[in-house]
């Protein structure tokens, strides 16, 4: 009965082969010279109410969330977004700044296109794609890892992407 199970084509790629109901991760196969990324529209409105936080090592005294009404996934394979970074002072006073951000999973790289700061949005004169590695905060990739990419593509969904912040465990790699 056992060789019965082992019969049969498997698609060995995808780690989840042996996990039923799983669907393999998008692949994409492409070279930079084809790939061209679509013009990013302009910055979506955002509520700090409604922040996703990201996990973040605990030496970390900045916190991190993103709004998940501003999460969209391209047709190019970006993923862009509003990312919220506030500090806590004592008294409970702090200062917050936002990010309209793009993540392009398949070559682990982020670009950001505006910063929020003093109530308005600030437009990046040359916005270019920087890899997760070059990065002074780690905020991007750990967004990255906990949600918007699986492996080296976008999840299937915002509403993918949102579970599998509230519920890391679910995150298959």
């Amino acid at each position: 009965m056992l060789a019965g199970c082992a019969s049969g084509p498997h698609d060995t790629d995808n780690p989840d082969w042996a996990q039923a109901g799983m669907p393999p991760p998008p692949k994409r196969y492409e070279t930079d010279a084809e790939w061209k990324e679509t013009e990013a529209p302009p910055p979506p409105a955002f509520d700090t109410q409604r922040l996703e936080p990201i996990a973040m090592p605990p030496y970390m005294s900045l916190k991190f969330g993103v709004d998940p009404s501003t999460i969209v996934i391209t047709g190019d394979g970006v993923v862009r977004y509003v990312v919220v970074a506030s500090s806590a002072r004592a008294g409970g006073d702090g200062a917050t700044n936002a990010f309209y951000e793009g993540v392009r999973c398949s070559t682990a790289e982020v670009k950001s296109y505006a910063r929020f700061n003093n109530g308005k949005w600030h437009l990046i004169e040359r916005p270019e794609w920087k890899s997760f590695r070059d990065l002074n905060s780690s905020y991007a990739r750990q967004l990255a890892e906990q949600g918007l990419c699986r492996g080296n593509a976008p999840r299937v969904s915002v509403k993918d992407m949102i579970a599998n912040m509230r519920d890391p465990s679910r995150k298959l790699q």
